[in-house]
């Protein structure tokens, strides 16, 4: 998890998935080793020298200016989230600016959750720690009481439960999808020991999480469709979205719902009278 070492690995992964062709570089010739990119022909599209070019890739660059790291980000045609995913890695003083508060559901965040009683509903923290959720999410993905805390941990659950593959029967799409977010948080906060840590061990215990993990994919949690097959209600298609609280963008709370009149809102509101017994929503 050193940062130089991945803002290196982000950028040579980058530059190799270019087509010389497509961005107008064919034209330099020579015998290629390897596909992509090489770093002279990049540092030309971005208009900075190969010697600038070279120590940024290698993570020995000093005070990036944002109109270089726009120009890098252009040269490699970066969507936004792997944008911000650079930005914070190559400008470590503005990353260590951003104060590492303990993560806490405050009282507006569990109201919402009571109140999405009849769709499940969860708060992901720093490292996609799970830190709170209602009955149906419970129902739906985990028996988070019943999981230490420190398992309550969406990376945890896919990689590491094998239940995840009965109950994500596009398993390889949300395992995609669970690393790409991870890495974006890594983005933000690069120096963090738990994230190094959870890293660390999941890349010891899952040959797959290694793999998914070296593509150097980046991705922010927003919005989609997630297809469930649950052991009491049968299979759900469900759209998420992904809300980021205002006063702490480490803070997400994630909610899942289905057209009216679908099968799956059908299947949601069997889901809601199973959840609708005495236990209360928890929270940590």
């Amino acid at each position: 998890m050193d940062r130089a070492r991945q803002l290196s690995e982000f950028l040579k992964s980058r530059r190799a998935r270019l087509s010389p062709d497509a961005v107008g570089a064919g034209g330099f010739g020579g015998q290629r080793r390897v596909a992509g990119l090489r770093r002279e022909e990049l540092a030309l599209l971005a208009g900075v020298s190969v010697d600038y070019y070279t120590r940024l890739e290698q993570g020995r660059a000093r005070n990036v200016s944002s109109d270089v790291l726009a120009a890098v980000a252009d040269a490699l045609a970066l969507d936004a989230d792997e944008r911000a995913y650079l930005y914070n890695l190559a400008r470590p003083a503005a990353a260590r600016r951003r104060p590492a508060r303990p993560q806490k559901v405050g009282p507006e965040l569990r109201q919402a959750l009571e109140a999405l009683a009849g769709v499940p509903a969860y708060v992901i923290g720093r490292r996609l720690d799970v830190l709170a959720w209602n009955e149906p999410a419970r129902l739906l993905i985990a028996d988070f009481p019943a999981l230490p805390a420190a398992e309550r941990n969406m990376a945890r659950l896919v990689f590491l439960d094998p239940a995840a593959h009965d109950l994500y029967p596009d398993w390889q799409a949300k395992a995609c999808d669970t690393v790409s977010n991870l890495r974006f948080d890594a983005g933000r906060h690069p120096d963090d020991p738990d994230l190094a840590a959870l890293v660390g061990e999941l890349s010891l215990h899952s040959a797959d999480f290694r793999r998914l993990w070296a593509d150097q994919a980046v991705r922010a949690k927003t919005r989609g469709r997630k297809r469930f097959a649950h052991p009491l209600i049968g299979a759900l298609d469900l759209d998420y979205v992904a809300m980021r609280a205002p006063d702490d963008p480490d803070l997400t709370m994630m909610i899942y719902s289905a057209p009216r009149g679908s099968a799956a809102a059908t299947s949601l509101q069997l889901l809601a009278g199973l959840a609708a017994g005495p236990a209360p929503q928890k929270t940590v």
